[in-house]
């Protein structure tokens, strides 16, 4: 189960990087979100995200039965810390997923509304110019409503414009994220190597527990 949730979060983390470069990839990649995200694939990916809460909250309560185990018995079990391990680390993973899977979501809707807003604002300026353009020929009244329409117009464009800026911002501290998150999946990388080596430790352990336990049981039959 751990490699295909790593595979998965590399998945996502892949494709948050191709959204935020623009490369020819991206137009792919947001085409293929926009086709996902009609007919029934909201609600695949809604059932999804819920089973893998109900993974994420097992995993949580599985933790928490093995620490009060582990408080009542006031011994440490090897068994109960490889478990404990295991499930911190499984939860870790899955809510990692949730979370990248929220901001790619978060991200291509932002990357929509930036198209979005563009071509309202170049539909904006054409206009804005049109009449401009048709000012010199218009009657004294048609003048000055054409005039009011224009300043209509270019504070729509400077709201359309800051807009822009602000999704642009968003963007950039998306990507500040992504970085700060694939820093974190390296770290769990690395936690992964060193639960790995724990579990051979106490693996070791357990066989020499086990030899310890039939030489004497071999002593007390003869």
């Amino acid at each position: 189960m751990l490699q295909l949730l790593y595979t998965a979060i590399f998945g996502e983390m892949a494709v948050i990087l191709t959204l935020l470069f623009k490369t020819p990839l991206r137009k792919l990649v947001i085409i293929t979100l926009d086709r996902v995200k009609r007919g029934r694939g909201p609600v695949v990916f809604s059932t999804i995200a819920a089973t893998l809460l109900v993974v994420l909250v097992s995993s949580l309560y599985s933790m928490a039965k093995i620490q009060q185990r582990t408080i009542g018995a006031g011994i440490i079990n090897p068994t109960d810390q490889v478990l404990m391990s295991r499930h911190m680390l499984e939860a870790s993973l899955l809510g990692f997923i949730l979370f990248l899977s929220l901001m790619m979501d978060r991200l291509h809707h932002y990357i929509r509304e930036i198209r979005l807003l563009r071509k309202t604002m170049e539909a904006a300026k054409k206009q804005s110019r049109s009449f401009e353009e048709g000012k010199n020929s218009s009657t004294e009244e048609e003048q000055k409503a054409l005039t009011k329409e224009v300043a209509t117009l270019r504070t729509k464009v400077k709201k359309l414009e800051s807009e822009c800026e602000v999704k642009g911002s968003k963007a950039k501290a998306l990507e500040a994220e992504v970085g700060a998150l694939k820093k974190q999946s390296e770290g769990f990388l690395m936690e992964y190597d060193r639960l790995l080596e724990d579990n051979q430790n106490l693996r070791s352990q357990f066989e020499a527990i086990d030899q310890s336990s039939s030489h004497l049981d071999n002593k007390k039959s003869m």
